[in-house]
């Protein structure tokens, strides 16, 4: 996406097909970045096998870290920095809680120029598709599937520099928004898409505001968001496997030129999809 103030970042990746089934004991943690957006990695005292955990209500995925258990739990945006409670239940029903730590963090701003105004101060027809495209996509990230992901390592989506990094407090046509909550990658229209990792196609849709959009859900609770696609390659109920062709970058919905918005959901809270990638990230003023 152009008109960034923001300090622009380059991430470079080289984009490779996982292979074989990796078992849930074995997977490899995300970066742990304790802040809102970012992902907790919270030991769990037990000698509980899989022990369950559920944050502000919702589970939380639970793998197999060497002779223990970790909780990843992915922090919204919006939480409040300090103390947090893991709430954790052992395989014979004991209840116990964990507590962990939220730190601060402050992101950038981004101050960007929408030509259709209709896309920064909808309509009265506007709202209420938007209304009913909400709960759609609301009830597409909060998927919960109690089996483990094969991964908890993403590859990109496509290659290309980040034109819109995660978090940035965003202004349209200089009115206060949502902060961003995903990673926006500049890519030509038509570049092809691929799956992040294996997983099924929870839904996808021609939205308003994130334009034609394809959801994946990888298990416990992890799910990722493709948005603004010139097409859509996939039917809900596909199963995917990494690197599979799922549409197309295009610039659907609201933008302000072609590129890729992937967003990360992780119980249900959007997170930095930086923190899932083996990625090398070149800081480049603007």
């Amino acid at each position: 996406m152009k008109g960034i103030t923001a300090t622009k970042a380059l991430l470079v990746l080289t984009m490779s097909l996982l292979t074989g089934i990796a078992p849930a004991e074995s997977v490899t943690l995300p970066l742990a970045s304790p802040v809102p957006g970012g992902v907790a990695l919270v030991p769990l005292e037990t000698d509980s096998t899989a022990p369950t955990a559920r944050f502000n209500g919702k589970p939380v995925m639970v793998v197999k870290d060497g002779e223990h258990y970790t909780a990843v739990v992915g922090l919204a945006l919006g939480i409040k920095p300090g103390a947090q409670t893991l709430e954790v239940e052992t395989t014979a029903g004991q209840p116990f809680q964990q507590r962990f730590d939220v730190v601060p963090k402050e992101y950038e701003s981004q101050h960007i120029t929408i030509q259709n105004k209709r896309k920064v101060n909808p309509e009265k027809r506007d709202m209420e598709r938007i209304g009913r495209e909400q709960g759609r996509i609301r009830k597409a990230l909060a998927t919960w599937n109690p089996t483990p992901p094969e991964t908890i390592r993403l590859q990109l989506p496509v290659e290309g520099p980040v034109s819109s990094p995660f978090g940035l407090r965003r202004y349209f046509n200089e009115q206060p928004r949502k902060p961003h909550s995903g990673l926006d990658l500049a890519a030509t229209e038509g570049t092809p898409i691929h799956a992040a990792a294996s997983g099924h196609v929870v839904d996808t849709g021609e939205y308003f505001f994130n334009g034609n959009t394809v959801f994946i859900d990888h298990g416990q609770g992890l799910v990722t968001m493709y948005c603004h696609l010139s097409r859509i390659d996939v039917e809900p109920g596909d199963t995917v496997q990494p690197g599979e062709i799922i549409g197309a970058v295009g610039k659907t919905g609201r933008v302000t030129g072609a590129h890729l918005h992937w967003g990360v959901s992780l119980n249900d809270a959007r997170v930095d999809p930086v923190l899932f990638l083996e990625q090398t990230v070149d800081a480049d003023d603007p």
